[in-house]
């Protein structure tokens, strides 16, 4: 996995990813975008990837 994941593009391609991972293993998992606010030590804005998974775990099987 190279790239950064903390502006909207690398957000977006990480939930993809995670969500694309865990259908295949039969799983439903809930992920969130959350912009954030400028963060002067990264010298710019960023993008948190939130979930519902417990210990990076998913919590529900799919239907």
């Amino acid at each position: 996995m190279n790239g950064d994941y903390c502006n909207v593009d690398g957000a977006r391609d990480l939930k993809q990813r995670i969500e694309a991972y865990w259908v295949e293993k039969g799983f439903e998992v809930q992920i969130q975008l959350i912009e954030g606010s400028f963060m002067a030590a990264m010298r710019s804005a960023r993008t948190d990837v939130r979930s519902d998974m417990v210990n990076g775990m998913p919590q529900k099987r799919a239907a």
